[in-house]
């Protein structure tokens, strides 16, 4: 036998042993998207890690746009978690976007998300509500809008019913609240609190031309990732907008 040929054989062997598996049949296909915004990566990539239904990708946008929607494989994902924060979206990058929703992929939208885009008006129907930042003093603190870290924050079941929430008690989560931001007529809300300062609802869901979305204000650092009951509420808003009974009802 040719050394040569059985030299291309035992490569060709030993690349297959090493090839990336594709993803297990029968779990929820998630693209997690960040940049932007910074984050504590370890535990927050640790909450879909540890989640069995799932396997999952995590892209970061480059640059000062939202380039993880030029990806060649962006349709092939059930659903995509946003804890991104981007200023900026191309044309280009929009209709990819809009491309997802067009398809019935599900939106998770956490924290910070709800601050991105703020001159596309369309962003903000989409997932439901907007954080605004003021154009000359982007971020600051105001009676109006603002935020503050490190608070323990009650929440409070609104929808018993709903899926995601089903089942779930009243919990309390150290974390940081938002006031000041706006909410849509049209969404499901399924959590509020009793802060004083704090915005509500702090957890929402509506639909999209064929996409079932779902926003969670919750989620800061590391102390949020590791709530037990934030845990749930993400892994269960990942199942609920994968559609797995075929609906898109709010």
């Amino acid at each position: 036998m040719n050394i040569r040929w059985i030299s291309a054989l035992v490569l060709a062997v030993c690349l297959a042993a090493i090839a990336i598996p594709a993803a297990e049949p029968g779990k929820t296909k998630v693209l997690v998207v960040t940049g932007g915004h910074g984050f504590e990566r370890e535990p927050f990539l640790d909450l879909f890690a540890r989640n069995p239904d799932i396997a999952f990708t995590h892209a970061a946008h480059s640059g000062t746009n939202a380039t993880v929607y030029e990806r060649e494989d962006l349709l092939s994902y059930d659903v995509l978690v946003l804890y991104d924060m981007p200023k900026n979206i191309t044309e280009n990058q929009r209709s990819k976007f809009l491309s997802l929703l067009d398809r019935g992929t599900g939106l998770v939208v956490l924290h910070h998300a709800l601050v991105s885009f703020q001159k596309w008006p369309d962003y903000e129907g989409i997932i439901g509500g907007r954080y605004p930042e003021g154009s000359s003093s982007s971020g600051a603190v105001t009676p109006a809008v603002g935020y503050e870290h490190d608070v323990d924050v009650p929440v409070t079941i609104v929808a018993r019913d709903h899926p995601i929430t089903a089942g779930l008690r009243d919990f309390t989560i150290h974390d940081e609240i938002y006031w000041g931001f706006r909410v849509g007529a049209d969404v499901t809300p399924l959590l509020s609190t009793t802060h004083p300062r704090s915005g509500r609802p702090l957890a929402w869901t509506r639909a999209q031309s064929n996409s079932r979305i779902v926003y969670l204000q919750l989620g800061h650092d590391r102390q949020a990732f590791e709530n037990p009951n934030f845990r749930q509420l993400v892994a269960r808003s990942i199942g609920w907008a994968a559609r797995p009974d075929g609906g898109i009802t709010r």
